[in-house]
């Protein structure tokens, strides 16, 4: 087992992320990243990209990263989540607007991701940590080898947990490559009939 990063991490909006350089720029958008998913804590729906929510708004929160060689024990956590994560860049993990950032150091391959939080709403009633305040939610995300498979939901003990899957369930499932090479093909006839109808 590897420890990629540990310490305290910048949180802002709630949100920290994992993005993989060689897929697309990333746009933050909190709808496509948990469309079609269980758990509404680590959205995993856009390639090369985890939407990672915290308690805490704004403020340092306690977070650790970990690469493992195999599915480690799961040893706590309040609130826990498991997706799927393909890797085929250079892999970090980003804090709101980009500011700081941590390489992850993951070879290219499929991956199974555990998000764990601890003192969730905690976090949340606080919303802001100022320098110098005692610690309050924490999280550590770890990495190992694994097919893809469906998103779950290991544990779920905290109000905001239960908001955020609650948010996730209710979004539309996201559009397939089916619906949209038909949708194309649909503007394509359309733009043809126009082009008819002027000649």
């Amino acid at each position: 087992m590897r420890t990629v990063v540990h310490g305290d991490v910048h949180v802002h909006y709630g949100q920290i992320y994992v993005h993989d350089e060689a897929g697309e720029p990333f746009d933050g958008d909190l709808t496509a990243c948990f469309a079609g998913q269980r758990n509404g804590l680590c959205g995993a729906a856009v390639p090369g990209t985890l939407f990672l929510i915290t308690g805490l708004h704004t403020g340092e929160v306690g977070f650790t990263a970990e690469v493992h060689p195999a599915e480690p024990p799961d040893d706590g956590g309040e609130d826990v989540v498991e997706v799927s994560f393909h890797v085929e860049g250079r892999t970090r993990l980003v804090t709101w607007g980009g500011e700081d950032w941590w390489d992850l150091e993951l070879p290219p391959g499929d991956y199974r991701v555990r998000y764990r939080g601890t003192a969730m709403d905690a976090g949340r009633d606080r919303d802001t940590r100022l320098g110098g305040e005692p610690p309050l939610d924490s999280y550590v995300l770890q990495f190992w080898p694994a097919p893809p498979a469906e998103d779950v939901i290991v544990r779920e003990t905290s109000a905001i947990a239960a908001y955020w899957h609650g948010f996730a369930r209710d979004l539309p499932p996201p559009v397939t490559e089916a619906e949209l090479a038909a949708l194309r093909e649909h503007r394509r006839r359309a733009e043809e009939r126009a082009r008819q109808l002027r000649e």
